[in-house]
């Protein structure tokens, strides 16, 4: 399944982003992997990565959490890879789905740690929510069928910093949606750089649940800027005029976009009179002042 090799890879990308961080935080830490299916897509993989790490992991301790039902294989796959890590990492495969990850990260002792969770086949429940914010710092990918937005109920939660992207496969197979959640800006750009970094090769386009537009968009270091123009016309028309700072701003927080794609759609869209500055001339930074234009189309 498409989706689920680029799932595999971002979290591996994560998983690369946050466990050096977390293990200059604290001695401990959690990765907790919970699966709503008997498929735990992806677990195999997080722990070899989780082994790239054996010379910081000196000192630390790591606890990996593994909520999937029905695949008996599991434990002893699993096993085969938790031999090849270092001591200082101690792997729990728990019969179960992602409800039963409160009691899990309890029992485990995550509050007050880093903890990275991901949350994959079902929308996270409240109480999930609740267990996994309590990590300090907390950071969630969650991965559900794209039925409802993630967003409310992941800012619900206390997650100050959200990113929403619509996975959807070329096979015409159904449409995923993919949340990440955390407190720290850091994050979240590691998280936009992972989502733009995948296999364009893998057969996932995104689609940006903010766009007016609702084009998909190809994989790409470079991704097409027309989504990102729409969506900072349509909050310059919401908020009015606005600093490239803040547009910088609303690019990471409220778009799948990166910072750095800011300029990039700001110059097209000066380009073209949908958007005006002030001043007129002279290098595009961050206290230049942007406004709506004269209705000039930004798509």
């Amino acid at each position: 399944m498409p989706i689920d090799a680029v799932l595999t890879e971002l979290l591996v990308r994560q998983l690369d982003a946050w466990l050096p961080g977390a293990l200059r935080r604290s001695r401990r830490a959690t990765l907790a992997l919970a699966y709503a299916g008997d498929d735990a897509a992806g677990a195999d993989d997080a722990l070899r990565a989780v082994g790239e790490f054996a010379d910081r992991l000196r000192g630390r301790r790591l606890t990996v959490l593994v909520l999937a039902g029905g695949d008996q294989e599991l434990p002893a796959r699993l096993g085969a890879v938790e031999a090849t890590l270092p001591g200082e990492v101690t792997v729990h495969v728990v019969p179960g789905d992602p409800a039963r990850l409160p009691v899990a990260l309890k029992a485990a002792g995550a509050a007050g740690d880093p903890l990275l969770a991901v949350v994959h086949g079902a929308a996270p429940e409240p109480a999930v929510l609740k267990a996994v914010a309590a990590g300090r710092p907390a950071e969630l990918l969650a991965v559900a069928p794209a039925a409802a937005p993630l967003r409310p109920a992941l800012t619900a939660a206390g997650f100050p910093l959200v990113a929403e992207v619509e996975l959807v496969p070329a096979d015409g197979s159904p449409a995923w949606l993919l949340g990440y959640a955390t407190g720290l800006d850091k994050s979240l750009e590691a998280f936009k750089d992972a989502l733009w970094a995948v296999d364009e090769y893998a057969g996932v386009r995104y689609r940006d649940p903010a766009d007016p537009g609702g084009r998909p968009l190809d994989v790409s270091l470079h991704p097409e800027p027309g989504p990102l123009r729409r969506e900072l016309v349509a909050e310059l028309e919401r908020g009015g005029p606005a600093t490239v700072t803040e547009l910088r701003r609303f690019t990471l927080t409220s778009t799948v976009y990166r910072v750095e794609d800011t300029t990039r759609a700001l110059t097209a869209l000066l380009d073209t009179g949908a958007v005006r500055r002030e001043p007129e001339h002279g290098r595009l930074g961050g206290d230049v002042l942007i406004s709506p234009g004269d209705g000039s189309s930004a798509a």
